[in-house]
């Protein structure tokens, strides 16, 4: 009877515990304000739910725009006032901004370094909060406390304001924000006493590049909990009292209010991409009598649920904060630009439906996405392990444009072409996808895009990159062209980053190669799988290096392996020299085992020194020169490699070496110094490092692999994405036991540095016995397999 009650009693206790665990409060652990120096406009959006529309946040320098079109803009920690809160914040997609006033009014946003010749205000960030979900600060020059939240499709702003007889609630919408450029067209109007509606229309320079026909629409719906005394409307020109519509350039209104002291004044806004009725729509399906404290209430319980699918347990806070932080970020990065009836943004401001899903699965959004660009050694990979329902709206967003406009996008805002490379890794995701059996969408329409993205390039838009698709296909490598003027030259003969693009679309001809093979279709195979070795033909054995050869077939004179730009994009010949993810094993032979491990290793520990990157620069393209850059994409498998050369401790060395200096928990030190995270790119890189769980190969072999590194935390419990639990506990492990002794399986010895990710995917317990010494018996038996 007491050994029974003893049973019962530990049964209890560790469902407690689990319940302990999975109920903590991760919000906790999320630091919105980490990298906020010189980031993206998209990056700080803290008052929005995951992948939402509505992505809300302050803008301290959105109204400058940016110089080419991609630079940090929007919200930089350096700065100390605000300009406005803004609810779009997409690639190249930005607009419709609130501020709360009192006093004189003003209805520009004045100068950033003079608070007083404009709108905006000072404010301190002791008097801030950011957390996923929700955002709150104290506007100093008004002493108005202003509030963010939203829906998935609807941004809510509460404002608190003084005492004062002169309040107002400024809608500024036709003027630039962010990345957006110049607006070409606006409305804005009072419907009755306290709703609005309105539309911006620009034209941003990575469409008017690569998509020149295109243009970038954004539809609101608002309601206001105030009516206000009077209405203000003004425009670029000019400022008109007692009138409600303003049309045009800078457009916008201003609601006019006499505040008693702590009084509040909510605003609520519909979005969409489509038209001002589907915002009514979206505003009515989701936020109808919703009120801010609700609405806030929510999206932090989505935020608790979707960050509550990786539980870390472990004692170190920072540590916690880096992976919670990267997490948010790979959840937040994209957002949906369908509406809650399906309607999404065609080219030319047309409006499309997208298909009716059958079965039960989550439903199919259509998402604005930057370039996928090395997002196959990060994102798709975390997709894959618990969010496979974005990696399918990933898939079918892209499917749609292909069937709406016969091509892939490198990169897509609202259907607009914006390619970000020009490389087009879409197809490889596609691939991807489909080996690691993600395949809610049309398998043989997926096959016929991702060939013709492979091979095809008569006709081929500048926006679906790939433009030496034909020299690539005619040679077998892509040959090089030297930079003609300011600019550089990518076309049907060669491309100025004829290195990189040879590498690129030999990894790419691959994963294509295996969804062909996959698929039944040998001859096609047999086609991609012969591309993919092009690598090896600027291979250069005298120097071990790959460097890029003329049309004739001979390699570039007044070769610098350093030097970026020529031959290699955002990168350089040492860095790119490891580009071969599909066959390392081939790369090794190549180089030369031992050579190959000396030399890496000792890159490692010449970039160390710099923080694995452009050291303390603030810059996105601070380490291109440098012979490791984890701040850009191209470099990311790299410290994995040691896995498939036969010295898996120098893989759990540096990938734990890279996790604890590039990343950081500061606004400056947050991903390196002010280095590109673009959409929750690296943020994902460090929750799949830390995890101690990576592929190489991006999932696109027959049969995907998973490696294994140097697991961070004590425990971590895993909700997949098919629903079963995977748990990955540590023995021993700290700052200094990096390395792995010994490994479990559930229950059984785990001698392999990898196995087969079918098999991690059926859930269960992984266990490492962790030491300070390298084991350097462990998992060198059996290499992962190469090239399949």
């Amino acid at each position: 009877m007491k050994t029974r009650f003893s049973l019962i009693l530990a049964i209890l206790v560790v469902q407690w515990a689990g319940l302990r665990v999975t109920a903590q409060d991760l919000l906790q652990y999320v630091d919105p304000d980490i990298g906020t120096a010189h980031s993206r406009w998209f990056f700080y959006t803290p008052a929005a739910v995951p992948y939402g529309m509505a992505k809300l946040a302050p803008s301290t320098n959105g109204h400058y725009g940016n110089p080419s079109g991609w630079e940090a803009v929007g919200y930089d920690t350096r700065q100390h006032s605000i300009e406005g809160f803004v609810h779009f914040h997409e690639w190249q997609i930005g607009g419709v901004s609130y501020m709360p006033t009192t006093g004189i009014l003003k209805t520009r946003p004045g100068e950033l370094e003079g608070t007083s010749t404009g709108y905006r205000s000072g404010f301190d960030r002791k008097n801030q909060v950011a957390q996923p979900g929700y955002y709150k600060v104290l506007l100093d020059d008004y002493n108005i406390t202003a509030e963010l939240t939203a829906t998935k499709r609807v941004g809510f702003q509460r404002y608190t304001f003084p005492k004062n007889e002169q309040s107002h609630i400024i809608l500024d919408i036709g003027n630039k924000q962010g990345e957006s450029d110049i607006v070409t067209d606006a409305g804005i109007k009072m419907l009755d006493a306290t709703h609005f509606e309105g539309y911006v229309i620009t034209y941003p320079k990575y469409v008017k590049t690569y998509d020149p026909e295109g243009k970038i629409a954004m539809y609101f719906y608002g309601e206001i909990s105030k009516k206000p005394a009077t209405v203000t409307a003004f425009t670029a020109d000019q400022v008109t009292e007692n009138q409600k519509s303003a049309n045009g350039k800078g457009a916008g209104l201003v609601l006019n209010y006499q505040t008693a002291d702590q009084e509040t004044i909510e605003v609520k806004t519909g979005l969409s991409y489509t038209s001002n009725s589907n915002a009514k729509q979206n505003f009515l399906a989701e936020a109808n009598g919703l009120s801010f404290e609700t609405a806030k209430t929510r999206a932090q319980k989505t935020w608790q649920e979707q960050l509550g699918k990786l539980v870390v347990e472990d004692s170190s806070e920072p540590d916690k904060i880096k992976f919670y932080t990267g997490l948010f970020h790979a959840l937040l990065g994209r957002g949906i630009a369908s509406d809650v009836n399906g309607a999404y943004p065609k080219h030319g401001g047309k409006t499309g439906q997208l298909p009716v899903q059958k079965g039960k699965g989550p439903k199919a959004e259509f998402i604005n996405t930057d370039a996928i660009w090395g997002a196959f050694w990060n994102i798709t990979q975390l997709w894959s392990l618990s969010y496979p329902e974005w990696y399918g709206s990933f898939v079918n967003t892209h499917l749609q444009i292909f069937k709406d406009k016969g091509w892939f996008g490198d990169g897509i805002a609202n259907s607009e072409f914006v390619s970000g490379v020009g490389t087009n890794f879409v197809g490889l995701a596609i691939a991807g996808a489909y080996n690691a059996g993600i395949r809610n969408y049309d398998p043989d329409l997926a096959y016929k895009a991702v060939k013709a993205n492979e091979l095809n390039y008569k006709n081929r838009p500048v926006g679906s990159g790939k433009l030496d698709t034909k020299a690539f296909v005619d040679n077998g490598f892509v040959p090089f062209l030297e930079q003609k003027g300011a600019g550089f030259v990518t076309d049907s003969t060669g491309s100025n980053f004829a290195g990189s693009h040879t590498l690129e679309y030999s990894f790419s001809a691959f994963a294509a190669a295996q969804m062909a093979k996959a698929m039944g279709k040998n001859e096609d195979y047999s086609k991609l799988i012969r591309l993919s070795n092009g690598w090896q033909q600027i291979f250069n054995p005298q120097n071990k290096l790959m460097q890029p050869k003329t049309a004739a077939g001979h390699f570039i004179d007044k070769f610098d392996p350093y030097q970026p730009w020529r031959g290699f994009q955002e990168g350089n010949a040492v860095q790119y020299t490891f580009y071969v993810p599909h066959n390392p094993a081939g790369l090794i032979e190549a180089i030369g085992k031992d050579h190959f491990n000396n030399r890496l290793d000792s890159i490692f520990t010449v970039s160390e020194k710099l923080g694995f990157g452009g050291g303390k620069t603030i810059d996105a393209f601070a380490g291109i020169q440098s012979i490791y850059n984890h701040g850009n994409q191209p470099n990311l498998h790299t410290s994995w490699l040691f896995n498939f050369s036969g010295k898996p401790w120098l893989t759990q060395k540096w990938t734990r070496a890279i996790g604890n200096d590039f990343y950081g928990t500061e606004p400056i030190h947050g991903y390196g110094y002010g280095q590109d995270e673009d959409q929750g790119q690296l943020g994902s890189w460090y929750v799949m490092n830390a995890l101690g769980l990576f592929d190489v190969k991006g999932l696109t072999d027959l049969r995907p692999i998973i490696q294994l590194g140097s697991p961070l935390f004590e425990k971590v419990t895993i909700t997949l994405g098919n629903g079963k639990t995977l748990v990955i506990e540590t023995k021993n492990n700290s700052k200094d036991n990096v390395y792995i002794q010994s490994a479990t399986w559930n229950g059984a010895a785990l001698d392999n540095c990898w196995l087969y990710r079918d098999e991690l995917m059926k859930g269960g317990k992984m266990t490492f016995v962790m030491g300070a010494e390298p084991a350097t018996n462990w998992g060198t038996k059996t290499p992962p397999p190469s090239a399949q």
